[in-house]
Protein backbone atom coordinates (compact mmCIF):
# COMPACT_ATOMS: atom_id res chain seq x y z
CA UNK A 1 0.00 0.00 0.00
CA UNK A 2 1.19 3.51 -0.78
CA UNK A 3 -0.40 6.74 0.42
CA UNK A 4 0.67 10.19 -0.81
CA UNK A 5 -0.71 13.64 0.03
CA UNK A 6 -0.74 16.71 -2.18
CA UNK A 7 -1.25 20.38 -1.29
CA UNK A 8 -4.07 22.26 -3.06
CA UNK A 9 -3.49 25.34 -5.19
CA UNK A 10 -3.61 28.70 -3.42
CA UNK A 11 -7.21 29.57 -4.27
CA UNK A 12 -8.43 26.22 -2.88
CA UNK A 13 -6.31 26.08 0.29
CA UNK A 14 -9.12 27.49 2.48
CA UNK A 15 -11.43 24.72 1.28
CA UNK A 16 -9.36 21.57 0.67
CA UNK A 17 -7.28 20.06 3.47
CA UNK A 18 -5.34 17.97 0.97
CA UNK A 19 -5.61 15.61 -1.99
CA UNK A 20 -4.39 12.07 -1.59
CA UNK A 21 -3.46 9.14 -3.78
CA UNK A 22 -3.95 5.63 -2.43
CA UNK A 23 -2.44 2.79 -4.47
CA UNK A 24 -2.25 -0.93 -3.81
CA UNK A 25 -0.58 -3.37 -6.21
CA UNK A 26 -1.35 -6.42 -4.11
CA UNK A 27 -4.36 -8.37 -5.29
CA UNK A 28 -5.56 -9.04 -1.76
CA UNK A 29 -8.85 -8.93 0.13
CA UNK A 30 -9.24 -7.32 3.53
CA UNK A 31 -11.76 -5.74 5.88
CA UNK A 32 -11.27 -2.63 7.99
CA UNK A 33 -13.17 0.02 9.90
CA UNK A 34 -13.20 3.75 9.16
CA UNK A 35 -13.55 6.09 12.14
CA UNK A 36 -15.12 9.58 12.32
CA UNK A 37 -12.72 12.28 11.13
CA UNK A 38 -14.92 15.40 11.11
CA UNK A 39 -14.23 15.86 7.39
CA UNK A 40 -16.04 14.86 4.20
CA UNK A 41 -14.36 13.43 1.12
CA UNK A 42 -14.79 12.96 -2.60
CA UNK A 43 -13.03 9.83 -3.87
CA UNK A 44 -12.41 8.91 -7.50
CA UNK A 45 -11.84 5.18 -8.07
CA UNK A 46 -9.40 4.86 -10.95
CA UNK A 47 -8.32 1.23 -10.58
CA UNK A 48 -9.85 -2.19 -11.10
CA UNK A 49 -10.27 -2.99 -7.41
CA UNK A 50 -13.60 -3.19 -5.61
CA UNK A 51 -14.57 -1.38 -2.42
CA UNK A 52 -17.65 -2.09 -0.35
CA UNK A 53 -19.10 -0.26 2.64
CA UNK A 54 -21.55 -1.46 5.25
CA UNK A 55 -25.18 -0.41 4.80
CA UNK A 56 -27.67 -1.80 7.35
CA UNK A 57 -25.32 -4.68 8.21
CA UNK A 58 -24.78 -5.63 4.56
CA UNK A 59 -21.83 -4.76 2.34
CA UNK A 60 -22.65 -2.72 -0.75
CA UNK A 61 -20.24 -1.90 -3.57
CA UNK A 62 -19.21 1.75 -3.60
CA UNK A 63 -19.68 3.81 -6.81
CA UNK A 64 -16.86 4.96 -9.15
CA UNK A 65 -17.05 8.49 -7.69
CA UNK A 66 -17.80 8.47 -3.98
CA UNK A 67 -19.04 11.16 -1.65
CA UNK A 68 -18.31 10.27 1.95
CA UNK A 69 -20.73 12.01 4.28
CA UNK A 70 -19.81 12.82 7.84
CA UNK A 71 -18.95 9.55 9.56
CA UNK A 72 -20.21 9.79 13.14
CA UNK A 73 -19.78 6.13 14.12
CA UNK A 74 -17.53 3.24 13.02
CA UNK A 75 -18.10 2.24 9.38
CA UNK A 76 -16.99 -1.19 8.14
CA UNK A 77 -15.44 -1.48 4.68
CA UNK A 78 -14.18 -4.32 2.45
CA UNK A 79 -11.60 -4.24 -0.29
CA UNK A 80 -10.36 -6.65 -2.93
CA UNK A 81 -8.15 -6.24 -5.94
CA UNK A 82 -5.63 -3.61 -7.01
CA UNK A 83 -6.51 0.00 -6.28
CA UNK A 84 -5.82 3.52 -7.49
CA UNK A 85 -7.90 6.05 -5.59
CA UNK A 86 -7.64 9.82 -5.80
CA UNK A 87 -9.33 11.63 -2.92
CA UNK A 88 -10.24 15.17 -1.97
CA UNK A 89 -10.37 15.75 1.78
CA UNK A 90 -12.29 18.89 2.70
CA UNK A 91 -12.23 20.82 5.94
CA UNK A 92 -15.17 20.15 8.27
CA UNK A 93 -17.33 22.95 6.87
CA UNK A 94 -15.96 23.34 3.38
CA UNK A 95 -17.67 20.50 1.46
CA UNK A 96 -20.75 22.73 1.75
CA UNK A 97 -19.17 25.22 -0.67
CA UNK A 98 -19.40 22.59 -3.42
CA UNK A 99 -22.72 20.86 -2.63
CA UNK A 100 -26.26 22.22 -2.79
CA UNK A 101 -27.90 20.03 -0.14
CA UNK A 102 -27.94 20.22 3.64
CA UNK A 103 -24.79 18.32 4.58
CA UNK A 104 -26.47 16.26 7.30
CA UNK A 105 -28.41 14.37 4.60
CA UNK A 106 -25.22 12.47 3.74
CA UNK A 107 -24.20 11.39 7.25
CA UNK A 108 -22.78 7.87 7.74
CA UNK A 109 -23.13 6.84 4.10
CA UNK A 110 -21.07 6.58 0.93
CA UNK A 111 -23.04 8.16 -1.91
CA UNK A 112 -22.67 8.19 -5.69
CA UNK A 113 -21.48 11.74 -6.34
CA UNK A 114 -22.80 11.47 -9.88
CA UNK A 115 -26.34 11.17 -8.50
CA UNK A 116 -25.81 14.33 -6.44
CA UNK A 117 -23.92 16.62 -8.81
CA UNK A 118 -24.80 15.08 -12.17
CA UNK A 119 -23.11 14.66 -15.52
CA UNK A 120 -20.20 17.02 -14.87
CA UNK A 121 -18.61 14.78 -12.24
CA UNK A 122 -19.07 11.69 -14.44
CA UNK A 123 -17.27 13.53 -17.23
CA UNK A 124 -14.52 14.44 -14.76
CA UNK A 125 -14.12 10.79 -13.80
CA UNK A 126 -13.64 9.84 -17.46
CA UNK A 127 -11.05 12.60 -17.87
CA UNK A 128 -9.18 11.40 -14.78
CA UNK A 129 -9.02 7.86 -16.19
CA UNK A 130 -7.51 9.24 -19.41
CA UNK A 131 -5.00 11.59 -17.71
CA UNK A 132 -1.39 10.40 -17.77
CA UNK A 133 -0.04 11.55 -14.39
CA UNK A 134 -1.04 12.74 -10.93
CA UNK A 135 -0.36 16.42 -11.68
CA UNK A 136 -2.74 16.36 -14.64
CA UNK A 137 -5.37 14.63 -12.55
CA UNK A 138 -5.15 17.14 -9.71
CA UNK A 139 -5.36 20.01 -12.22
CA UNK A 140 -8.60 18.53 -13.59
CA UNK A 141 -10.08 18.20 -10.09
CA UNK A 142 -9.07 21.73 -9.16
CA UNK A 143 -10.67 23.17 -12.29
CA UNK A 144 -13.87 21.31 -11.40
CA UNK A 145 -13.85 22.53 -7.79
CA UNK A 146 -13.19 26.15 -8.75
CA UNK A 147 -16.19 26.09 -11.11
CA UNK A 148 -18.40 24.69 -8.33
CA UNK A 149 -17.09 27.35 -5.96
CA UNK A 150 -18.03 30.11 -8.40
CA UNK A 151 -21.52 28.64 -8.87
CA UNK A 152 -22.16 28.58 -5.12
CA UNK A 153 -20.64 31.95 -4.19
CA UNK A 154 -23.93 33.14 -2.62
CA UNK A 155 -23.40 30.71 0.27
CA UNK A 156 -19.89 31.89 1.09
CA UNK A 157 -20.79 34.33 3.88
CA UNK A 158 -22.72 31.81 5.99
CA UNK A 159 -20.22 28.99 5.45
CA UNK A 160 -17.32 31.29 6.35
CA UNK A 161 -19.21 32.16 9.54
CA UNK A 162 -19.53 28.46 10.37
CA UNK A 163 -15.78 28.03 9.83
CA UNK A 164 -15.11 30.80 12.36
CA UNK A 165 -17.49 29.17 14.85
CA UNK A 166 -15.70 25.84 14.51
CA UNK A 167 -12.35 27.53 15.12
CA UNK A 168 -13.73 28.96 18.36
CA UNK A 169 -14.94 25.53 19.47
CA UNK A 170 -11.66 23.85 18.60
CA UNK A 171 -9.52 26.47 20.33
CA UNK A 172 -10.37 24.86 23.66
CA UNK A 173 -10.19 21.07 23.83
CA UNK A 174 -12.45 20.85 26.87
CA UNK A 175 -16.26 20.90 26.72
CA UNK A 176 -17.35 24.32 25.52
CA UNK A 177 -20.45 26.11 26.69
CA UNK A 178 -22.73 26.64 23.70
CA UNK A 179 -24.21 29.88 25.00
CA UNK A 180 -20.77 31.44 25.41
CA UNK A 181 -19.73 30.52 21.88
CA UNK A 182 -23.02 31.81 20.46
CA UNK A 183 -22.55 35.10 22.29
CA UNK A 184 -19.05 35.47 20.84
CA UNK A 185 -20.53 35.21 17.35
CA UNK A 186 -23.62 37.33 18.01
CA UNK A 187 -26.16 34.57 17.43
CA UNK A 188 -28.51 32.54 19.61
CA UNK A 189 -27.44 29.04 20.74
CA UNK A 190 -30.32 27.58 18.71
CA UNK A 191 -29.21 29.34 15.52
CA UNK A 192 -25.58 28.37 16.15
CA UNK A 193 -26.60 24.72 16.40
CA UNK A 194 -28.78 24.94 13.27
CA UNK A 195 -26.14 26.72 11.18
CA UNK A 196 -23.31 24.36 12.09
CA UNK A 197 -25.42 21.27 11.45
CA UNK A 198 -26.67 22.61 8.11
CA UNK A 199 -23.17 23.16 6.74
CA UNK A 200 -21.20 20.37 8.47
CA UNK A 201 -23.64 17.57 9.33
CA UNK A 202 -22.46 17.81 12.93
CA UNK A 203 -23.79 19.48 16.05
CA UNK A 204 -21.30 21.68 17.93
CA UNK A 205 -21.10 19.02 20.65
CA UNK A 206 -20.41 16.16 18.22
CA UNK A 207 -17.84 18.28 16.36
CA UNK A 208 -16.02 18.91 19.62
CA UNK A 209 -16.07 15.22 20.51
CA UNK A 210 -14.74 14.16 17.11
CA UNK A 211 -12.00 16.81 17.24
CA UNK A 212 -10.79 15.50 20.60
CA UNK A 213 -11.06 11.91 19.39
CA UNK A 214 -8.95 12.68 16.31
CA UNK A 215 -6.31 14.33 18.48
CA UNK A 216 -6.25 11.25 20.69
CA UNK A 217 -5.71 9.03 17.62
CA UNK A 218 -2.70 11.10 16.58
CA UNK A 219 -1.19 10.93 20.06
CA UNK A 220 -1.82 7.19 20.35
CA UNK A 221 -0.20 6.70 16.94
CA UNK A 222 2.96 8.42 18.18
CA UNK A 223 2.98 6.05 21.19
CA UNK A 224 4.97 8.57 23.26
CA UNK A 225 2.59 9.13 26.21
CA UNK A 226 0.49 7.00 28.49
CA UNK A 227 -3.22 6.71 27.74
CA UNK A 228 -3.95 8.63 30.93
CA UNK A 229 -1.75 11.52 29.76
CA UNK A 230 -3.38 11.43 26.32
CA UNK A 231 -6.84 11.65 27.90
CA UNK A 232 -5.94 14.82 29.81
CA UNK A 233 -4.02 16.32 26.88
CA UNK A 234 -7.17 15.95 24.77
CA UNK A 235 -9.34 17.74 27.31
CA UNK A 236 -11.14 14.79 28.87
CA UNK A 237 -12.13 15.14 32.51
CA UNK A 238 -10.95 11.62 33.34
CA UNK A 239 -9.84 8.40 31.67
CA UNK A 240 -13.28 6.75 31.90
CA UNK A 241 -14.79 9.66 29.92
CA UNK A 242 -12.02 9.24 27.33
CA UNK A 243 -12.58 5.47 27.04
CA UNK A 244 -16.35 5.88 26.67
CA UNK A 245 -16.04 8.41 23.84
CA UNK A 246 -13.28 6.41 22.14
CA UNK A 247 -15.36 3.23 22.12
CA UNK A 248 -18.34 5.08 20.66
CA UNK A 249 -16.19 6.04 17.65
CA UNK A 250 -14.23 2.80 17.22
CA UNK A 251 -16.04 -0.05 19.04
CA UNK A 252 -12.76 -0.77 20.87
CA UNK A 253 -10.89 0.65 23.87
CA UNK A 254 -7.85 2.91 23.39
CA UNK A 255 -5.50 0.16 24.62
CA UNK A 256 -6.98 -2.37 22.19
CA UNK A 257 -6.68 0.10 19.32
CA UNK A 258 -3.05 0.81 20.22
CA UNK A 259 -2.21 -2.87 19.94
CA UNK A 260 -4.13 -3.43 16.70
CA UNK A 261 -3.79 -0.33 14.49
CA UNK A 262 -5.06 -1.41 11.06
CA UNK A 263 -3.38 -0.57 7.72
CA UNK A 264 -6.10 1.84 6.57
CA UNK A 265 -6.25 3.76 9.83
CA UNK A 266 -2.45 3.89 10.02
CA UNK A 267 -2.46 5.57 6.60
CA UNK A 268 -5.15 8.02 7.70
CA UNK A 269 -3.00 9.12 10.64
CA UNK A 270 -0.17 10.26 8.35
Amino acid sequence: MEFKQFTPAGILKPYVRHYYLFESDANVEFEDTVFPSGDMEMIFNLGAGIWESSVKDQFVRTPPVELWGQITKPLSIKSKGKHTMLGVKFYTHSAAYFLDDTIGLFNDQVYDLGDIIGKTVKTLHTQLLEAKDINSRIALIESFLIQKLIQNEKKVYKIDKVGNMLSTIKSNATENHLSLIARQHNVTPRYLNKLIYQYTGLTPKSYNKISRFQLSLQLIGKNADSLTAIAYNCGYFDQSHFIRDFKSFTNVTPSSYLNNITPVNQLLLQ
